[in-house]
């Protein structure tokens, strides 16, 4: 059901009436269905970032309208009534990227994600970005996560017919390496129900996971090669004590991860894991000073190690921003939020379920997956991805393992190294950090030529 505010009621429309194009710029329209009762989405027109696009945000509203989840939709600048829809999930738990922002202002990018692809941008879980509780509501695990996220494309997509069997992507990075398994998972599983009930399906068709943290056991024999060995730069920058304190306690981490967190898991035991991981191989890659997300490079501003954050902030925060937005909550924005990231590890949300056998579900099932990173990020490292997929127990790990390594290219320039079959693919990204949106030419490429028709030149 299609419900418009206006100033003398409610006017409503069949679904089938509905029109992204018939959306109003100063007032939300109201979005609800009959399978989900609780959740409704509003939603309306904006002139934000770019100009060349219809661009549209709003609220999904949960549990009877007491959380509210923001997000961005941005039409495909190509053909956005034939091109693919893509949503981007954050990790952190964390909101959009804004990469291109400043106080002043954001700036064009002319290989923008929605270059040839329509892209939803989501602020979840509930605390981060735009997105808020009425009563401090919360949600602290991924499952619970998924439930929404499926809830908001289905009305979104049996609500606007024109994006009815359009092919879907999920797409994200850092904890989106968890999110996005477990959310595809929801979805399929969801799809398999309404086949059988004779409903619409989503065309869930691939997943793409960028520097994420999905099997938690491999990300500190991962950051050991980082920082102790030559898996990022020709020589390791870690002081020789620290590496020999890493080494030593690296099979003991080890260890104790695969019997607490893996084999058998215990909150108390999986831990207490955690806990001497982390101590014994990490604090010195938080005392060095770098940047964790991109070795490189030092760390700057807040806890995010880039200054533009506090600028980005600045700049959604003020009141234009938001009356141009539709923003409604009370609260500032927020970048990422401890407190939501507390929620989700005193649930041990990271270890109680190993991702990667979601990962592993969707594979066997025939749902592409694109894992990709750059090599300079030491928080969610290439290494840690690679010794995950190398390992993924699946119908096709023995043609996965036995594929060949190739570079790929932007232009004539080395772009990285690159391993893919037809369900599979695993690409490293040259001297790229963490935030891998954050560049201009190389992310996309690998997004745009692995998933989509592009025409820009890579190869």
């Amino acid at each position: 059901m299609l419900q418009t505010p206006l100033n003398e009621g409610p006017v409503f429309y069949e679904l089938e009436d509905a029109q992204l194009s018939s959306l109003q710029f100063d007032k939300f329209t109201v979005v609800s269905h009959p399978r989900y009762p609780g959740h409704r989405v509003r939603i309306k027109k904006t002139d934000f970032c770019d100009p060349t696009v219809n661009v549209y945000t709003g609220y999904l509203d949960v549990d009877q309208g007491a959380k509210h989840m923001f997000f961005y939709f941005f039409e495909s600048r190509r053909n956005p009534d034939k091109d693919d829809v893509m949503m981007w999930i954050n990790g952190g738990p964390c909101s959009i990227d804004m990469d291109g922002s400043s106080s002043n202002g954001t700036v064009w990018n002319p290989y923008s994600w929605n270059e040839a692809a329509n892209v939803f941008f989501l602020d979840q879980p509930v605390g981060v970005g735009f997105s808020y509780a009425d009563y401090g509501e919360t949600v602290e695990t991924t499952e619970a996560a998924a439930k929404n996220v499926h809830a908001f494309i289905t009305i979104f997509f049996e609500t606007f017919k024109q994006f009815s069997g359009r092919v879907l992507h999920l797409s994200g990075e850092s904890y989106g390496g968890r999110y996005l398994p477990v959310f595809a998972s929801e979805i399929y599983d969801q799809n398999q129900i309404a086949k059988a009930d004779g409903r619409p399906t989503l065309n869930l068709q691939s997943v793409l996971i960028g520097n994420g943290i999905t099997d938690i056991s491999t990300l500190y024999a991962g950051r050991y090669e980082i920082e102790c060995g030559t898996a990022a730069l020709d020589i390791p920058f870690q002081s020789i004590s620290t590496c020999v304190r890493m080494k030593t306690a690296l099979p003991r981490c080890q260890s104790a991860m695969l019997k607490g967190c893996i084999e058998q898991f215990d909150l108390i035991n999986c831990r207490a894991a955690v806990n001497f991981c982390d101590n014994e191989l990490s604090t010195g890659m938080w005392a060095s000073g770098r940047n964790v997300y991109d070795i490189s490079k030092m760390c700057i501003g807040d806890d995010l190690c880039y200054a533009e954050n506090t600028a980005i902030k600045k700049y959604l925060d003020l009141p234009e921003t938001r009356e141009l937005l539709g923003v409604e909550t009370p609260y500032n924005f927020s970048a990422c939020s401890s407190t939501v990231g507390q929620n989700f590890n005193v649930h041990m949300d990271k270890w109680v379920a190993p991702t990667q056998y979601y990962v592993a579900g969707l594979l066997d099932r025939g749902i592409r997956v694109l894992i990709y990173a750059g090599t300079y990020d030491w928080q969610c490292n290439w290494v840690a991805n690679k010794l995950w997929v190398d390992g993924l127990d699946w119908s096709g790990k023995k043609e996965y393992n036995e594929a060949q390594w190739d570079d790929w290219f932007v232009g004539d320039s080395k772009a990285g190294e690159i391993k893919q079959t037809p369900l599979l693919t695993f690409a490293t990204i040259r001297g790229a950090g963490h935030m891998i949106s954050a560049d201009p030419l190389v992310f996309p490429c690998v997004i745009l030529t692995s998933f989509f028709s592009c025409s820009r030149s890579a190869r």
